[in-house]
């Protein structure tokens, strides 16, 4: 009986806050600074001489939202100043028509939340809001529909603004702007990396499902879940780096290459790809035949060599209206990768980009290798056969 109890009382601990232990003294050096400056800045505006309150319990909840979890859609601005405003009124109203009771304090969070939810500024902390408008007492009832105005929506402004300069001053950027998903049809435009796994159909489509309110934005959630998928790939193909997979025998170029020599070098090697380089070899642009042929206008079928041998062939005069050098068709800023880089993070960058070949710099940022899809297929292919 005992061991069951026990079992059952574990469904109830809590799981562990994965932020460390700066987030969390940046969190509460927010909320105490957005409650300091919310309470004096309304006190400051409105003196000591006012009968209502300054400062409403309900935003010492919201401050938790902001600071501790500024990416929640419970705490952006509009769920912030919305659902307060919105309970606010609705907890007046029915503290007015009804009274100042537990079936009133019942009905104002009913409405609230039907409120919040229909406009979308769900606020947790706003029921409180409501409720305090309903039971917070003499100081709370003799202000009437004011105490939507002040203090309500005035200590919401001011702890929203905190919230806003804090925040991004810490290097978190707050509002979370929202993304809007536009549903796919058929995988025809999609990226490559998007045709496998899960894509933001599929995420629709679970989530309508799961039918409840999440408190995490669909970005983040996104996000979270195609950092998983790379953690578990990286998991079961080992961790290969860019060093150990690289052609270091790197055919580049530099800036002022003259077209017909970049074009031999393509031919002669038979390689897809020339990384520009400035002279400290550092990577400035990648030129491939896709350059020359939009440059040289080659879509067209017909005189397709001599449009070629036109277009490489070099100016005499001091003056030309075509391209000369490499650096007038190189393709910038061009994706690289570390060599420290495990192999697998290759995948999504190849695919997100829609590029063939990642030159590899060193930590001084200078070309030290190339890797193209084929280098990419082979290492996890081999890699399986290890595994085996």
């Amino acid at each position: 009986m005992l061991k069951t109890i026990l079992t059952w009382l574990k469904r109830f601990r809590p799981e562990p806050i994965n932020a460390n232990y700066k987030e969390r003294l940046r969190a509460c050096t927010g909320a105490f600074s957005g409650i300091l400056l919310t309470g004096l800045v309304t006190y400051w505006i409105l003196g000591a001489s006012t009968a209502g309150a300054l400062l409403i319990a309900p935003m010492g909840a919201s401050a938790v939202l902001l600071f501790a979890v500024p990416s929640s859609p419970l705490a952006q601005p509009w769920s912030m100043m919305g659902g307060n405003i919105i309970a606010a009124i609705v907890g007046v109203s029915c503290a007015i028509l009804i009274g100042h009771d537990f079936f009133s304090a019942a009905l104002a969070i009913f409405l609230s939340i039907a409120a919040m939810l229909s406009l979308r500024c769900l606020h947790p902390p706003s029921g409180a809001v409501a409720l305090t408008a309903v039971i917070g007492g003499p100081a709370i009832y003799t202000q009437g529909y004011g105490f939507v105005l002040c203090p309500v929506a005035l200590n919401s402004l001011i702890l929203l603004v905190t919230a806003i300069l804090f925040n991004n001053a810490t290097r978190r950027p707050y509002p979370h702007s929202a993304v809007d998903i536009k549903p796919s049809h058929g995988t025809t435009d999609m990226l490559p990396g998007q045709r496998f796994g899960f894509n933001e159909d599929d995420l629709s489509r679970v989530l309508k499902q799961y039918n409840q309110v999440l408190d995490i934005s669909r970005d983040d959630l996104q996000s979270l879940f195609h950092q998983t998928e790379l953690h578990a790939f990286q998991r079961r193909f080992g961790k290969f780096r860019c060093a150990d997979i690289m052609s270091r025998d790197v055919i580049s170029v530099d800036f002022g290459t003259h077209l017909d020599e970049a074009w031999t070098l393509l031919r002669q090697h038979n390689i897809k790809a020339l990384p520009v380089i400035d002279r400290a070899n550092r990577v400035i642009g990648i030129v491939t035949p896709i350059d020359f042929t939009k440059h040289a206008d080659l879509d067209a079928l017909e005189s397709y060599s001599i449009k070629l041998k036109r277009f490489l062939q070099r100016t005499t005069s001091t003056h030309s209206e075509k391209p000369e050098v490499v650096g007038q068709i190189m393709s910038s800023p061009v994706v690289t990768a570390r060599d420290e880089q495990q192999v697998i993070e290759l995948m999504p960058l190849m695919s997100a980009h829609n590029v063939h070949h990642i030159p590899i710099i060193n930590k001084d940022r200078r070309l030290v290798g190339i890797i193209t899809q084929s280098d990419l297929l082979s290492a996890l292919y081999y890699q399986r056969l290890d595994q085996r």
